[in-house]
Formats: structure tokens, sequence, C-alpha cells
């Protein structure tokens, strides 16, 4: 009875849902105005035929004829009754089941769904909720995110300002909560000082709303908004926001960073404290040799704890052999990568001394990009289709990528690597084979705006793919685990985990980490130091911490095979 009262006072609010109420009631006086209109007319026609029946009667035959029923037992023998008979007959079927069910479905049933929805769509979370992740909008980044909170334990709550965006939500088995965006008493509702962090991709205007009316309730929270221009990004500032995701630039920065020098240089893909992960494409003295025959760790000291194969993580053995594709995950300090650039960053005699970079694309990402290329003083020319977009006239070349004339005049035979950025996933697709097919050894890095095209693009010849979805959710999620795990791109995961028991104070050799998880160990932390430096005689302690690298899938198997 309590939850019926509550579903009846959410459908009154709605002044729709009022009017809708009130058709209703007008149709089914209608109705019964017929009803008393056709008995009436019943007894004068059966007065005429000499038949008497009593108003009971008469409200019955209406009833019956307008429904369809039509038992026969009471009938008219004149032309004229049988007329009216046929006009109540045809008033019944248009009116009683065509009409009515119809308006009672769309402007009553229907709303009462809803308004029944509405009324569990929480607008507060319990007083005792805490360490919860708020989300205001449920897109591509977002969709990741809750996979990796899920998987981590993370309890988070969709804040909806709208009932169809909850019902959406409720859909999708996401947990919501209702209520005005721009509304400070909706962040006390929802405990938002006693939350880990809130995350904002709406609109630049909605996403600076929403950091002003939280710092209205709590200084303390974290707040990640996105932000899509330079004035943008200043009005989310002032308004209090911790950290901004300017996503062209962010891409920009990644796709650049990802941009193998034809001299095999070893580029920094992100660090964890002094661990410094780098990715390499290996050079001319190391191409068809085994990782045991390379000697990079006595050499410099760093550690390859993957192979990309293609957009495949590979966990490296002694016999895996190092191809012309076969990308390099180097672990190591600072002084450690620097040591194997002095060794083996030397050019290769088939490439320029200045390798050229082609970005297909000219839009945002694509300007960012050249951004990017320029602080590393990367040279690099520019192809873009819409003569509008040009902002570097004397490096971009108008025209479509896909013309074979275009792409050599644009330099594609002196580049190194080919950068496509596109927003259109079908068209990087396309671009992709195409290039692929011209220049079977060029570096090709593509841009994916959506998450599921990430394996085509891979399979259509990409040696590296990124995404927004999946960069952004990363840079979240690192932000939120604060220096616990490190997501890299291309599903990568740097972790840290505790020493498991099995294997407390035994020796790495006698361990089966790599075997049992596809996960790499990169280092060791124990009473406040941080051991990089491994070898089979290392011990593990029991008090211990490891610091893991591996995909997404090697971190699930680990947590599976040595669970806390």
């Amino acid at each position: 009875m309590k939850a019926f009262t509550s579903v009846i006072s959410t459908f009154l609010e709605s002044r729709t849902s009022r009017q809708n109420l009130m058709t209703l009631v007008k149709l089914l006086a209608v109705f019964a105005g017929l009803v008393a209109l056709f008995s009436i007319l019943f007894h004068v026609l059966m007065e005429r035929e000499g038949q008497h029946h009593t108003w009971i009667t008469g409200f019955y035959w209406t009833l019956t004829v307008m429904s369809t029923l039509g038992f026969g037992d009471i009938t008219f023998h004149t032309d004229l009754g049988r007329m009216f008979s046929l006009l109540v007959l045809v008033t019944g079927v248009v009116f009683l089941l065509v009409l009515l069910p119809f308006t009672f479905i769309e402007f009553f049933y229907a709303p009462w769904i809803k308004a029944q929805a509405a009324a569990e769509s929480p607008r507060s979370l319990p007083p005792e909720t805490e360490r919860h992740v708020i989300l205001t909008v449920n897109g591509p980044v977002n969709r990741i995110l809750t996979r990796m909170l899920r998987k981590h334990g993370f309890p988070y709550f969709v804040l909806v300002p709208t009932l169809a965006e909850a019902l959406e939500m409720r859909e999708r088995n996401h947990p919501v909560v209702l209520g005005d965006l721009s509304d400070p008493e909706t962040y006390q509702r929802i405990r938002a000082d006693r939350a880990a962090l809130l995350l904002t991709t709406r609109s630049d205007i909605i996403n600076t709303n929403v950091t002003f009316s939280v710092r209205d309730v709590t200084e303390d929270l974290p707040v990640i908004a996105s932000a899509r221009s330079s004035a943008a990004r200043d009005a989310l500032e002032l308004a209090g926001v911790t950290h901004v995701l300017s996503l062209e630039e962010m891409m920009g920065q990644a796709l650049s960073r990802r941009v193998v020098h034809a001299d095999s240089r070893a580029q920094v893909i992100g660090k964890l404290d002094q661990l410094v992960i780098a990715e390499a494409r290996g050079g001319a003295d190391l191409v068809g040799r085994t990782l045991a025959d390379c000697g990079l760790r006595a050499a410099t000291g760093v550690t390859i704890v993957g192979l990309w194969e293609r957009g495949k993580l590979i966990a490296p053995e002694p016999q895996s052999r190092i191809e012309e594709h076969t990308m390099l995950i180097l672990s190591g300090t600072a002084a450690q990568i620097e040591a194997y650039n002095e060794i083996h960053a030397r050019p290769h005699q088939d490439d320029a001394v200045t390798p050229a970079v082609l970005i297909v694309g000219g839009g945002r990402v694509g300007r960012a990009t050249a951004a990017a290329l320029a602080e590393r003083e990367i040279p690099w020319t520019m192809i873009e289709k819409l003569a509008e977009r040009v902002r570097y006239p004397d490096r971009t070349y108008v025209g479509d990528a896909s013309e074979f004339e275009l792409l050599v005049k644009a330099g594609l035979h002196e580049a190194a690597s080919v950068i496509v950025t596109t927003h259109d996933d079908d068209t990087n697709l396309f671009l992709t084979i195409f290039l692929r097919k011209l220049r079977p050894r060029t570096q090709i890095i593509c841009r994916c705006t959506h998450e599921a095209n990430v394996e085509r693009l891979h399979r259509a010849g990409a040696d590296l793919v990124m995404s927004y979805a999946s960069m952004s959710a990363n840079a979240v999620f690192n932000h939120l685990k604060d220096g616990d795990t490190l997501l890299l791109a291309e599903g990568v995961s740097v972790f840290t985990a505790p020493v498991p028991r099995v294997l407390a104070d035994r020796p790495l050799s006698e361990s089966s980490i790599r075997n049992d998880t596809g996960c790499s160990l990169v280092a060791i932390d124990a009473n406040g130091t941080r051991t990089m430096d491994l070898s089979p005689q290392t011990l593990l302690p029991a008090d211990g911490t490891l610091v893991l690298i591996g995909s997404l899938e090697a971190e699930e198997r680990f947590h599976r095979v040595y669970p806390s």
C-alpha cells in the first residue's frame, strides 16, 4: 500500500500526467453518455415495434451490442431497428475496442509505468554510503570506466537529471540517482562529501555548473571534468575542478608519444614512482635475435617485460624472437632507459636522418598531434580534406587521403610513421588497409572513436590503435587508484599486489607467476625500498609488495590464481 501511494503521488506530480488523467475521465464520460443515449433510443424503437422492455434490459442490450457480444436474445424486426443496431455496433467497435484502449494505454498506463519507475529511482543515497564514484552520464568513457570499477570493487552511481535517462540506466543495470545537476542539494543527498571521485563528461557548460555546485557542498572531493576548449578549461579551473580532461590534446599527445623514431629510441609511456615503462621498436642490431641473445639487461639494466605484435601483448620468453614489427616494452629507471638509448638508438642504414610523420586528418586531434610532434622536434606533414579546416597551410595538403598522388606529394614514401586521426572509424579502417598495402614497413598509428573497433583496426594493419574512451577511462582510474595501478594504452596494466602466501620467502626461480598468469614481475617493494634489479635468486618477502605488468586479462588471472 505504501508503494502504491508513492506511485500515485509521483504520477500526479506531473502536469502532463494530470492532463492525461482528465482526458481519460472525459472519454469515460462520453462513453457513459453514448450508452445512456443508445438505451433511450432502444426503448423508443422497441415501443414502435410493440415490444416492451425494462431500462435494465435497455442498458444490457446496448452494452452487448457495443462490445460485439450480441447474444441475439433481444432483436429488432424492422429495418429501422436493424439500422440502429448497426450504428450501435460500429460506434462500439470504434470507441470501446479501439479508441478507449489506445487512449488508456497511451495517456494513462504508459505514464503510470514511468511514474512507477520514477518512484523506484532514488533521489538520495543511504547515509552510510562512502568512497563511491559519482558519474554524470554514461557515455563511451564511462562505459569502460564502470567495467573497471566493478572489477576492482568500487561502488559507483550514475547521476542523471531526467526520468528518461534514469530508465535507460536502469535497463543497463547501472545504479542510478535522479537529481538536478546544478542544485547543490542534489550533491548533499548523494553524499558527495563522502565520495571518492566525481566524473562529469557532459557539455562544457554543464560540467562547469556541476563543478561549481559540488564545491558548495565540499571542497575535498576530487572532481574530473572534460573540456573541449581552452576557455572551458579556464572556467572549470575557476569553478574548482581538480583535473581537466582535454580530450583532443590528450589524444594528440598520446599519439605523438607512440611515434617510434627511426633510430629506435625508447619512448616513455608511463611512470610508477621511480619505475619507468618505455616502448621501443627493435633496432637493426636486435631484429632477428632472441631475447636471450640480446643481453639487454646485462648491458643496460632494463628488463623486457612485454612484446607488442600488432596490438597483441605477448609475455616475453628467452626464446622469443624480435621481428621487424615487434615493439619492446621496457621497464627500469630513467637512467637505465637512457643507457638503452645510448647503445641501441642507432639509425637504420635505409632510414632518413630526420624521420618524418604524415598526419591524415587536420581536425582538433590532428592539430593537437602536430603540435605535440613539433615539441619533440619531429617534422610532419598533414593531409586534410576540407580547406576551411587548414591551420598550417605551409605543411598541409588539401584533398582525399585515398588518392595515391596526393599521398606521394605529402611525403608518404619519406614518412617513418603515419598517424590517422579522423573521427570516423570506417574511414580510418579503409585508410589503414590502403596505407598498409602501400607501405608494409611503415608504422601506422590510428585513432579510434569506438572501443569495439580497436580489434578491427589492428587486423587491418595498424601497429597501434588508441581510443578516446579507453584513454580517458585509464586517466580517471589512475587518478582514483592514486598510484596503486598504472593503466597504459592498449590494455597494459602495471599494478601492485601483496606477495602471495604460497610464494612468501621463496626465491623468484621457484615461482611460476609468468607461466600461471601471463604477468611479468617488474619490481618488489619491501621495507620502504623498491628493488628493480631482480634475479632468479631474489627472495619474495612475506610482507612485500609485487609490482607486475600484464594485460588486463592477465591481471584478472593473477588475482584468481593468487587471491588476496
